[in-house]
């Protein structure tokens, strides 16, 4: 034998469920849960549309940054070449107008060294001239002290008087 479900007005338990469920349901459609429901999804949609944009202009804006970045590094590793180039340029410069310096200092030095040899050459011969004049003058004294006595030198020294007289 089966069991015989109870009722109640003519409906059985899962019945009753079912208008309960239609009640709820027609509650909820009165109340516009659904549209509350689907405007709390449109805004919650709206939300992360939002969000996806900003994150979109971040990622943007940080690919830019990036790009700036890249440029001046590229522009600094540029500039850093430049300037190793100018300083090397400068450098050799330096090196060469050292060597143009220093060939100048030698060749004064050199000149001065020949002229102060050169001077001091003269300044010998100068004295050599002089020790010789004064050699000289003393060898004519003596030859002239021993070959001519007074009266020899009276006889010269009239014969002067007389040539200076007549000029």
């Amino acid at each position: 034998m089966s069991e015989a479900e109870p009722t109640f007005l003519g409906l059985s338990p899962g019945g009753w469920v079912a208008l309960a469920m239609l009640v709820v349901f027609a509650i909820l459609i009165w109340k516009k849960v659904p549209a509350a429901i689907a405007g709390a999804l449109d805004s919650k949609i709206a939300l992360i549309r939002d969000q996806l944009a900003e994150a979109e202009a971040l990622r943007k804006e940080a690919e830019a940054l990036k790009a700036e970045y890249e440029a001046r590094s590229a522009s600094a590793d540029k500039d850093r070449e430049a300037l190793l180039e100018r300083a090397r340029h400068e450098a050799d410069e330096i090196v060469a107008k050292a060597k143009t310096d220093a060939e100048a200092l030698i060749g004064r030095r050199t000149r001065m060294a020949e002229d102060k040899i050169a001077a001091e050459e003269r300044a010998a011969i100068e004295q050599l001239r002089a020790s010789a004049a004064d050699a000289a003058a003393k060898a004519a004294a003596r030859l002239i002290a021993e070959r001519h006595d007074a009266a020899t030198d009276a006889k010269l020294v009239d014969q002067a008087i007389k040539e200076i007289a007549g000029r």
